[in-house]
């Protein structure tokens, strides 16, 4: 019985700024985003009917919610009735990375499942039906649907060009932190509007991919960090080393990362992190491979 297996990386937001907000009180971002070599998995094998099961070392975060509630089984049903297909798969999801840590897992865990599927039902891997299925589930399963490059804008999802590739080391607190949350504190907090900073030249090497994302950051940074000062503890952790060439939050947070120059100072930097903090979540890999 044929086994299909879909990677789910990590969605790394390199720089995030919010130039906006709509009247229907959501908010207009301009981000640039970038898969890692960390992330989930998700399986797929033909079965009678449709099965759904979480595994891994992230699992028990996500005993409490109920399957139909997981992102992966509403995206598998959507596509299913957008191509009248029978949902005729057992998914597996082995769940690696932490919960609500704003590196896009949930949505990757989702578009993974619908290259899967497509697979399975013989469907082109840009059938516009996956992406109908990923936009009703939010931006990010649309964003991490693309794999590779994207700019997130105000209007929708863009392809970026190609980046330079890192060693990357992602540093979590062990910790959820709700979106939503972030984006009140946001408010709360009067933090002001960005403007749009998409890259005017494509950085050709990892240095100037770094200074082109100095003069950017991540406007959700101060607010997520009134939330959990932990998170700042991590960026910190992550700048003591004098490899690391830029620490920043990615997306809404908690998980932050680190850009260093070689797999042998990535893989350092994170077993020293991960001895000193063994309650933190640490992984050391690549990112735009």
């Amino acid at each position: 019985m044929t086994l299909i297996h879909e990677f789910a990386p990590a969605k790394i937001n390199l720089y995030l700024h919010v130039t906006g907000r709509r009247a229907d009180g959501y908010h207009d971002l301009d981000s640039l985003t970038a898969p890692a070599s960390i992330g989930d998995e998700v399986a797929l094998r033909a079965a009678r009917g449709f099965r759904f099961e979480v595994t891994g070392a992230q699992a028990d975060a996500l005993a409490h919610e109920k399957s139909e509630d997981n992102l992966v089984v509403k995206a598998a049903r959507s596509l299913a009735e957008l191509t009248g297909q029978a949902l005729d798969a057992q998914l597996v999801l082995v769940k690696k990375l932490p919960v609500a840590s704003g590196i896009g897992g949930g949505s990757s865990d989702a578009a993974a499942a619908l290259r899967a599927l497509a697979k399975h039902w013989g469907l082109a891997q840009d059938d516009p039906r996956l992406m109908q299925a990923a936009a009703r589930h939010g931006q990010d399963v649309g964003v991490c649907l693309r794999v590779g490059n994207i700019y997130v804008t105000a209007t929708g999802v863009l392809p970026a060009p190609k980046l330079p590739r890192a060693d990357i080391v992602l540093v979590n607190p062990g910790k959820g932190l709700a979106t939503p949350a972030v984006y009140a504190e946001y408010r709360n907090g009067g933090d002001a509007f960005s403007p749009l900073a998409r890259l005017e030249q494509t950085p050709e090497t990892l240095d100037e991919l770094v200074a082109a994302l100095r003069i950017r950051g991540n406007d959700l940074y101060a607010p997520a960090c009134r939330l959990m000062p932990e998170i700042a503890e991590i960026v910190t952790a992550l700048e003591s080393f004098d490899e690391c060439l830029l620490a920043r939050m990615s997306g809404s947070g908690a998980t932050c990362f680190g850009l260093f120059p070689d797999a042998t100072a990535a893989k350092s930097a994170a077993a020293q992190i991960r001895a000193a903090r063994p309650h933190w979540w640490v992984e050391a890999g690549g990112m735009n491979e």
